[in-house]
């Protein structure tokens, strides 16, 4: 359910201006999604939207720019943020300190690495899917290799 309220806010703020929460909580009302307040302000948090300033003076909800090479690449952020990694058959769990789980899990998605099915990022954890467990191997060694870890 989540996921589809996140794909029809997205769509809502992608196809005109929303200048409120309030008129965005109606909005997804009329796609068939009712919602609190506190959990639209927290769907609009993960979903990284942001007022933006209008040219007639008010403002909006925008959506993240995908492409805006904010996102800091797996090799930069391995050698700080990998605690330790451990994995049976195609599971590789990777620890990270409290509160870098999303933003690492987040670079090895954008890493596009084939053997990769996906990933569940916690708090200080990651699950990653890979395709077998010969993949969840080869991912294991790239990443120590990305992180500067003896083998």
């Amino acid at each position: 359910m989540k996921t589809q309220r996140h794909a029809a806010i997205l769509k809502i703020v992608r196809s005109g201006r929303v200048a409120s929460q309030e008129q965005l909580r109606e909005l997804l009302k009329a796609e068939g999604f009712a919602v609190t307040q506190a959990t639209l302000s927290r769907d609009i948090r993960d979903l990284g939207l942001a007022k933006v300033a209008a040219p007639d003076g008010g403002s909006h909800y925008a959506p993240p720019l995908e492409s805006s090479g904010i996102r800091p690449h797996l090799e930069q952020l391995l050698p700080a943020m990998l605690v330790s990694m451990d994995g049976v058959g195609p599971l590789l769990v990777v620890k990270t300190p409290a509160g870098g789980a999303q933003a690492l899990g987040l670079a090895i998605d954008g890493a596009g690495w084939e053997e990769i099915i996906g990933t569940i990022a916690g708090d200080d954890a990651i699950l990653v899917i890979s395709r077998g467990e010969r993949a969840r191997r080869a991912i294991q060694t790239r990443l120590k290799e990305l992180a500067g870890l003896p083998d």
